[in-house]
């Protein structure tokens, strides 16, 4: 027999409701949603995953590590500037990415030690 994921009965925590709705009204949420939904694209899932193993690198290494063209790297690293994910420097001719700050560190490296526990896990 297959187990609903529903609850069979409409009820619910008003007071709990009420607090979480609140929490929720003060906080950017739909920021963190952008935040992830930029990440969500594999491309810049791979170069921030690139960027939190060096401290640094040119557009040309981020192309040649995610194999693809110098375009449309620089298009997947614009889209993360824009978003805060990354900043970069110009030397000479040459631009230079890295991670804005730990945290989007930390975010990767929490999701893919979670992935790997949902490996195991399925």
């Amino acid at each position: 027999m297959v187990q609903k994921d529903t609850c069979d009965i409409y009820c619910y925590d008003e007071p709990k409701v009420k607090r979480i709705h609140a929490e929720l009204q003060r906080e950017d949420i739909t920021g963190v949603a952008q935040l992830f939904k930029v990440l969500a694209d594999e491309n810049r899932a791979k170069i921030s995953f690139a960027l939190c193993q060096d401290e640094e690198l040119c557009v040309c290494d981020i192309a040649n590590i995610i194999g693809s063209t110098v375009a449309t790297a620089s298009h997947h690293l614009r889209t993360l500037h824009k978003q805060g994910i990354v900043k970069f420097r110009k030397e000479g001719k040459l631009a230079f990415y890295s991670l804005d700050d730990n945290h989007i560190k930390q975010l990767m490296m929490i999701a893919l030690t979670h992935r790997n526990e949902v490996k195991v896990n399925v």
